[in-house]
């Protein structure tokens, strides 16, 4: 059976779909038995909605993408020619890793 971490760990993957039957069989049944858990999946199901309905109706912000990258590829992979997207150049423009997350932070009013 599933414990707390491991269905919480998994979340993403279950709701792609993306998990063998068993495991997938078993997450459902620790949903179905732990409220704190069956409340992270409301809210990622619900987020995956939400994001899913703006990326079909509002264009992409100029930007997002270098940023996107520069959070998952990591700094090392950034184009070292391009000092505005290397963070390590001090350019007033480089691109913030974690500026995703200080919106987030801010809350829906920015404060």
């Amino acid at each position: 059976m599933a414990d707390c971490n491991e269905t919480l760990r998994e979340l993403d993957a279950f709701l792609d779909s993306e998990l063998a039957e068993h495991t997938r069989l078993a997450i459902r049944a620790h949903l179905d038995g732990c409220p704190d858990c069956l409340q992270a999946f409301d809210f990622h199901a619900e987020l995956k909605i939400v994001v899913r309905q703006k990326c079909r109706t509002d264009e992409m912000p100029s930007g997002l993408l270098a940023k996107l990258e520069a959070c998952f590829g990591g700094v090392d992979e950034l184009d070292a020619d391009d000092p505005a997207r290397d963070p390590a150049s001090g350019a007033a423009d480089a691109v913030d890793p974690w500026a995703a997350t200080d919106e987030l932070d801010a809350g829906p009013d920015g404060a």
